[in-house]
């Protein structure tokens, strides 16, 4: 069991306060938290290889941290100091911490995720425990921001893709996660969980398909549960972005796209307790000719997907008109809409005459009338998309 849960995540006040309030180690718990008007101007980023930057030479492995930029608006810069192979123990030992240090300015915010390397023991270099140490060395990052007036944000480890022989993912960073999320707690830092947001990410990808995220490519005898291709780096990205708005150091304005990634607490109890199973159907195996509908003329073929379905409301199926077939004129009681796959159709809406194209839409509603004819050379084929009729009591 994952705890605790991204439910606990330690959430700021936006603004001014906020910010002043985070820099001195005053927590923000109990203060309101408003839509935040403080863009800041640059991200920096302290990490190891799971967020560092890869030359094209190494492609197709990626760091979240060098895809972070295409979720955010130009204004924002982010520079990210991650270091491959790198712990918060090396970080400062091998000369990387000093300049960037150095290069942290009021309004930046510094995201901080060691925990990769602080845990291999074996090796000295880079080791550190989880109860000291480690926690020490996160501070040195901490005190940095705050004496730059920079603010910094906590990052739990982001999962390995370790899945054990019954396909669950497990948690292999366990005590250094719980020493994050410590200390965020003790000096009332803001904490995005990425362990808990990764490994729910992850487990619902599976073991097989959650592979194309991670260095796996059997034509190089490349077996990586650690490191991401470009595809788990934007996933990553996502869910960074995403936390960033939920913690309030960013506002969905300062993004350039979706940030929907990270998946609710209860998918997993969601998905045990589901009543109908979700569906694969291919419209070979459901397919069926019919006459013209409403009246129409000539042949048609239709595929009613998720006819059977239980409790589904809405009616989807793809329809092709052969040579002049039609749908004859009707009135509409709900909205529907039609999209055109292939082929060229005359449509007649509201007593006006229309070309549709590969491409076109269509949404009749409630009040309108409309016809569809089959015109040209090749086979006209559409989806239609409605609202069912709630069933009679």
């Amino acid at each position: 069991m994952q705890t605790p849960r991204r439910t606990n995540l330690h959430r700021i006040s936006c603004g001014v306060f906020g910010r002043l309030a985070l820099l001195v180690g005053l927590s923000t718990s109990i203060q309101p938290c408003l839509a935040n008007t403080d863009r800041p101007e640059r991200i920096v980023i302290a990490g190891d290889s799971t967020a560092s930057t890869y030359e094209q030479s190494r492609h197709p492995r990626m760091g979240w941290g060098q895809v972070l930029d295409r979720f955010l608006v130009p204004e924002i810069t982010v520079l990210n100091r991650a270091v491959s192979g790198r712990s918060t123990k090396s970080y400062v030992d091998l000369g990387h911490f000093a300049p960037l240090a150095a290069e942290l300015k009021p309004g930046d915010v510094l995201l901080i995720q060691f925990g990769h390397n602080d845990a291999k023991a074996d090796d000295p270099i880079r080791y550190a425990d989880p109860e000291q140490a480690y926690p020490a060395g996160l501070m040195r990052f901490v005190d940095a921001a705050r004496q730059a007036g920079a603010m910094p944000v906590l990052l739990t480890p982001v999962t390995r893709r370790y899945f054990d022989a019954n396909g669950k993912l497990t948690d292999s960073h366990t005590p250094y996660a719980n020493a994050v999320r410590k200390l965020a707690a003790a000096e009332h830092l803001p904490l995005l969980d990425l362990t808990n947001l990764s490994m729910d990410y992850v487990a619902a990808l599976g073991p097989e398909a959650s592979k194309a995220y991670f260095m796996h490519d059997p034509a190089l005898g490349l077996v990586d549960d650690t490191h991401f291709t470009e595809r788990g780096a934007l996933a990553m990205a996502c869910l960074v972005s995403g936390g960033l708005i939920e913690l309030g150091v960013l506002s969905k304005a300062d993004t350039i796209r979706d940030t929907d990634c990270a998946l609710p607490d209860n998918v997993a109890a969601r998905f045990a307790g589901q009543q109908h199973a979700s569906l694969i159907e291919h419209q070979d195996r459901i397919i069926t000719m019919q006459p013209g509908p409403h009246g129409g003329q000539g042949l048609t073929l239709a595929s009613p997907f998720f006819q059977s379905a239980p409790n589904l409301d809405l009616a989807f199926r793809r329809r092709v008109l052969r040579d002049g077939a039609s749908i004859g004129l009707h009135a509409h009681g709900r909205d529907e809409i039609y999209y055109v796959l292939s082929g060229r159709g005359e449509l007649t809406l509201d007593g006006k005459l229309h070309t549709l194209v590969p491409g076109s839409a269509v949404l009749t509603r409630d009040g309108s009338t409309h016809s569809l004819r089959q015109i040209g050379a090749e086979e006209l084929a559409i989806l239609i998309v409605y609202k069912k009729d709630p069933p009679t009591p």
